[in-house]
């Protein structure tokens, strides 16, 4: 099955005034590097661990799983958010998720930071830890401990290294997932870079997921926390595959004020424009998540427009890109748009299903499939050729108001069956 995900569109980007795109991930920003290393975690063949180290202690904020069962990294770095200490290093593996392996797990995370902060030169304190892969399986601190020895070595600023920790995180990703942006706080050039991992055990309320954001923007802790914190029901909280909520889900956002701006606090002008810079960051990566869905031929988006509230539209475009049927109905590029309609009406959201119009859209063309809950006079054969494009945007209006949200996924194909059905061989 080809893979095209990786080159969907980035059009798509929003920029914002006085926002720019640029090249990279972890290590756009001032005084961030990174680097990867081939530790033999689980994988024999490519890299499985990531460095992102800051030149300067960074205020840090992080959102996590909303599944009761917690990995102990999740648990770990949340200890570290919550403390306010300031943070310095990031150490990722992947392959193994060091999650419900009780007390033996999380004292590796204790001996994870304790070796990262020997090889760094720098505070335990100040490491927070990533894990993904496996569920159940112990670490093997032996070799992971030797694998910070030589992330230390490796490191550098080099936007090749920020490439590599990404691709260094994947598991059943199949490419790297990263995007950097500038703005200007106070006449400085302010950068926000991110890199992150997902294919699979994805749903809203995060997911199994890794996302890490570096910015050089002098920030205070509260602004850091309540700008991804707010984000992350617009763009992460929006994206599913399998409807599995992961244990291990983490989004960390760094902070080493190395641009030199004005401290940016809450609910100033330049907050407004520097959360606005981290939305177009975290968007695109939870799209390039969705549509890396594993097995995935198309990333699916759904708009629900013309609601109520903002709640009402997230239930309803949730609810769509979550159903299995319809996302089997995407990969056979069959407009069944009853499913559709079925996905809504158990959303949980009240609406009029007599006044609901549905359309699809992609690059090549759009369609009108229903009007008020019934189908119009449509071509078959144009809607099938609107539904084969990589990227295909499904909009239901249900005509109530002028709210609206929009939520990512992708078709749903046998090679998801065949990727889980072995996955721990």
């Amino acid at each position: 099955m080809k893979k095209i995900s990786q080159h969907l569109s980035d059009s798509s980007i929003k920029e914002e005034k006085n926002m720019d795109i640029i090249k990279g991930g972890v290590t756009a920003a001032k005084g961030f590097e990174a680097a990867a290393a081939a530790a033999g975690i689980k994988y024999k063949d490519r890299t499985d661990m990531a460095l992102v180290y800051s030149q300067a202690p960074c205020e840090a904020a992080g959102t996590f799983t909303q599944n009761v069962v917690k990995a102990a990294p999740v648990k770990w770095d949340q200890k570290v958010v919550k403390s306010g200490s300031k943070v310095q290093a990031v150490i990722v593996n992947s392959g193994i998720a060091n999650a419900c392996t009780g007390a033996e797990g999380y004292g590796y995370c204790e001996d994870t930071a304790v070796a990262a902060a020997e090889a760094l030169g720098i505070s335990g304190d100040g490491v927070v830890i990533g894990s993904t892969g496996v569920i159940g399986k112990q670490i093997p601190i032996e070799k992971l401990t030797a694998g910070i020895k030589v992330l230390a070595e490796k490191k550098n600023d080099s936007l090749e290294n920020g490439t590599q920790a990404a691709r260094a995180i994947m598991t059943t990703d199949t490419f790297e997932k990263e995007l950097a942006v500038t703005l200007k706080v106070g006449g400085k050039t302010v950068t926000i870079g991110g890199m992150a991992k997902g294919s699979g055990m994805i749903h809203p309320n995060m997911c199994t997921m890794l996302a890490f954001i570096t910015t050089d923007a002098d920030i205070t802790k509260e602004a850091l926390q309540k700008a991804l914190s707010g984000d992350v029901d617009d763009t992460y909280n929006m994206i599913s595959v399998d409807g599995d909520t992961s244990t291990n889900d983490t989004v960390l956002l760094l902070a080493n004020g190395l641009a030199g701006n004005p401290q940016i606090r809450y609910g100033s002008e330049d907050y407004k424009a520097f959360a606005e810079a981290l939305h177009v960051v975290n968007e695109y990566l939870a799209k390039k998540i969705a549509g890396d869905g594993e097995g995935a031929t198309a990333l699916f988006e759904v708009k629900a427009v013309g609601c109520e509230s903002t709640e009402q539209a997230r239930l309803l475009a949730k609810s769509i890109v979550c159903s299995n049927l319809t996302k089997t109905a995407i990969a056979g590029h069959d407009a069944n748009w009853g499913r559709i309609l079925c996905a809504m009406g158990y959303s949980g959201a009240q609406f009029d299903p007599e006044k609901v119009d549905l359309f699809f859209e992609s690059r090549a063309g759009k369609i009108q499939i229903i009007e008020n809950g019934t189908a119009v006079d449509y071509s078959e054969a144009e809607a099938t050729k609107i539904l084969s494009e990589p990227e295909v945007t499904a909009t239901a209006d249900v005509k109530l108001g002028s709210s609206s949200a929009t939520a990512w996924g992708c078709d749903l194909t046998h090679g998801y069956i065949e990727i889980n059905a072995d996955y721990r061989s």
